[in-house]
C-alpha cells in the first residue's frame, strides 16, 4: 500500500476549507483525502503552520523549501518520493497511487445533529 503526504503551505485550518471564501480546489482535496483515510489508506496532510516538525524532519522538503521557498508548497510525496510540487493531486493522481476508483474519491462526512430547541 502506498504512503502519500501531502505538505501543504499555512492555512487558517488544517483543511483550508474555512472562512468566507472557500477555495474548491482545497474542498476537492480535502474529501479525497477524507474518502482515502475512510477506506485504510495511509495517507497524511502536514500544514506548515500546525506541523512545522514534519516538514523540518524531510529533507525533501526542506530542500524544496531552501531553493523555492513556501511558495513551491503544497508538495507530495508517494513513498517518500516527490511526485508533485506547487500543486495539489488531481482525482486521477489520488486514483493512480491508491488504487481507489476516481468516482470513490468524494465521499462526503456524515455526521447527523440532534438539537432538542426546548433546551434552548
Amino acid at each position: 500500500m502506498n504512503k502519500i503526504e501531502i505538505f501543504d503551505p499555512a492555512m487558517c485550518c488544517s483543511t483550508g476549507v474555512c472562512g468566507p471564501s472557500v477555495d474548491p480546489e482545497l474542498t476537492r482535496v480535502a474529501s479525497a483525502v477524507y474518502s482515502l483515510e475512510k477506506k485504510g489508506l495511509n495517507i497524511k496532510r502536514y500544514q506548515l503552520t500546525s506541523n512545522p516538525e514534519k516538514f523540518a524532519e524531510n529533507g525533501e522538503i526542506t530542500r524544496i523549501l531552501n531553493e523555492k521557498g513556501p511558495d513551491a508548497l503544497p508538495v507530495v510525496l508517494v513513498n517518500d518520493v516527490l511526485v508533485k510540487v506547487g500543486s495539489y493531486p488531481t482525482d486521477e493522481e489520488f486514483s493512480e497511487w491508491s488504487g481507489v476508483r476516481v468516482e470513490d474519491l468524494n465521499e462526503k462526512p456524515k455526521a447527523r445533529l440532534s438539537i432538542d430547541l426546548r433546551q434552548l
